[in-house]
Parts: structure tokens; sequence; C-alpha cells
């Protein structure tokens, strides 16, 4: 684990590294104090706060191996693992597909995926003291509900999370992993509504995900519609 102080971005650190050559062993994690120019999906930008975490690792795609896509999914349930231990009850947190970490309607944690130089790069972010303000979505941050969590103890837990996970996915495919994200995820029938990249919205209920991760959507008709690619959010 290699912790600096300010950077830009710790996906874009860890892209030039492996652009440019330099190794970049797997199961190494890049974790910054702040971050000045962190992105989200969609281009987003994604706000650091002092005390968050933020931080990136690499994963070595391999032909063998479950689809690359599927890391998020893998990213998720450790994420969502991580934080769920750390809510006190009632509260409880859950997965939003792809690749969120909710609680309530307030994301806590998000995730971005980048395929540089036969490598991906999974950048994880997580609320810890503080959430950003968005016009556009509830956030929360994790000491909203109790104690701000220790950023490097949780760093520590999150990255061997992580790795369990990766071992985890590799060794029983794509199938286990799908099970265990739905098991984490919010439930069968929730609302939901797809922003599709053309600018479409599809509204319908989620009827969980498919063999390959991407998520299922019943519409009010009562087809299903896959939906591979798309930002969601809880209607």
């Amino acid at each position: 684990m290699e912790i600096i102080g300010l950077t830009g971005s710790t996906n874009a650190d860890l892209a030039q590294r492996l652009t440019s050559g330099e190794p970049v062993a797997e199961g190494h994690w890049l974790i910054a104090d702040r971050q000045n120019a962190g992105r989200g999906r969609l281009g987003r930008v994604w706000n650091d706060g002092l005390g968050n975490f933020m931080g990136s690792t690499v994963v070595r795609i391999d032909a063998h191996q479950p689809p690359a896509p599927s890391l998020a999914l893998v990213a998720g349930v450790a994420v969502q693992a991580c934080v769920a231990d750390l809510m006190p009850p009632p509260r409880c947190a859950l997965l939003k597909w792809p690749n969120d970490v909710l609680v309530g309607q307030a994301k806590v944690a998000g995730i971005l995926l980048e395929a540089v130089a036969g490598f991906v790069i999974v950048g994880i972010g997580v609320n810890l003291a503080s959430a950003p303000q968005l016009p556009d979505r509830e956030t929360a941050a994790l000491s909203h509900y109790g104690p701000a969590p220790d950023r490097d103890a949780f760093a520590m837990t999150l990255t061997a999370r992580f790795a369990g996970e990766l071992a985890h996915w590799r060794q029983f495919g794509l199938s286990a992993l799908v099970q265990r994200w739905q098991a984490a995820a919010h439930p069968l029938g929730t609302p939901l509504v797809v922003r599709e990249a053309s600018g479409r919205v599809i509204s319908g209920n989620f009827s969980g995900l498919n063999e390959d991760g991407a998520l299922r959507l019943q519409l009010s008709g009562g087809t299903v519609q896959t939906i591979h690619a798309g930002d969601v959010e809880l209607a």
C-alpha cells in the first residue's frame, strides 16, 4: 500500500505508470489524502475530502478469467461489505447497479474502472468523513451515522476484502459473484430509472442481474429488458 498526499487522480497516476512501462504489481494500492482531479462515471467530477478513502489498484487482464467489466461487481461487493460493517442498525448499505453503494437513497461510495496496458485500474472512493453536495443526487458520509472511520484502518480492511473477492471471482466465476452481488443489493422489485447515453429514459423495476452481470429491468408491460450501460437511479 502506497499513501501519497495531494494528487490529481490515483487512477490517472497508475495509468501513467503503466503506459510509461513502470511495473505496477497486482495487489498494489495507491491511496491519496487529497485529489484535485478525481473522476467518477460518465466524466463526473469526484469531489475529494480529507479523511475520505480515495484509492486505486490494478488487476491484470487474463483471457481465462471472467470478463473484465465484472470487476465493478467485485469491487462493489467488497466496498458494500466494509461499509455495512460500520452501519449502526437499522441502517444498512446496499448496492445499486452498476457500481454505487447507498445508505437509503444517498450515495456513500463509487467505483470507476479503466482499462490500461493489459490491466484494469479499479478506482474507489468512499465518503468516510464528508460528502459533497451535488445538485442531481443525494450523498452521505459514514460520519453521518457514527464516528468517522479512520481512513488508514478502513483502507486495510478494504484492500484485504478486495483481494479476497478477487480470488473468489477467479476461482468460482461470474455466476457466484452475481449471486453475492444480488444478495447485497436493493430488493427485487425496487423501482428504477435508467438514463441511457442516447438520452432515452427507461423506467421499470429491478429484476436482478443476468448471467454476465447486466441489469434486468422489468417494464410496466411485464417484459424484461437487459441494460448493459446507463445511469441508474432509484425512482
